[in-house]
C-alpha cells in the first residue's frame, strides 16, 4: 500500500481499481489521432468525476487505467461514463469509425 489516503469532509479512503476495456472485435483502432483523442477524453471524464488516474495505457486494441475514486462513485458508473462519452465523441469526430461500428457502439460489452 502506498499509505497515501484521500480525504473528504467525512471520509478518509483509499479506493483503487484496475480497469481494462477493449473495442468490439478487438480491432486495433486506438492508434494515432484516435488514441490521443481517447486519452484526452478519459482525462476530461476523470476530472469531471473527481477520479484520479494513477497510471494508464492506451494500446492499439485495449485501454488499461489504474484509478483512485470516491467511494460514492461506483466502478460501473465511471466505466459507463468513460465508454459512453468516448464512443459517441469518437464516432462524431472520425467518420471511418462510424462506418466500421455502425451500431454506435465502439467498445465491447462486459
Amino acid at each position: 500500500m502506498s499509505g497515501r489516503y484521500r480525504k473528504t469532509s467525512h471520509v478518509i479512503y483509499e479506493c483503487k481499481y484496475h480497469i481494462c476495456w477493449l473495442p468490439k472485435y478487438r480491432y486495433p483502432i486506438l492508434t494515432g489521432r484516435v488514441g490521443l483523442r481517447v486519452r484526452e477524453l478519459i482525462r476530461q471524464i476523470a476530472v469531471a468525476n473527481e477520479v484520479e488516474i494513477i497510471t494508464g495505457v492506451i494500446s492499439s486494441d485495449h485501454v488499461h487505467i489504474y484509478v483512485s475514486m470516491l467511494p460514492s462513485l461506483s466502478v460501473s458508473k465511471f466505466v459507463q461514463f468513460a465508454k459512453g462519452a468516448t464512443s459517441r465523441k469518437l464516432q462524431m469526430e472520425f467518420g471511418d469509425l462510424r462506418k466500421k461500428y455502425w451500431g454506435q457502439h465502439i467498445w465491447a460489452r462486459g
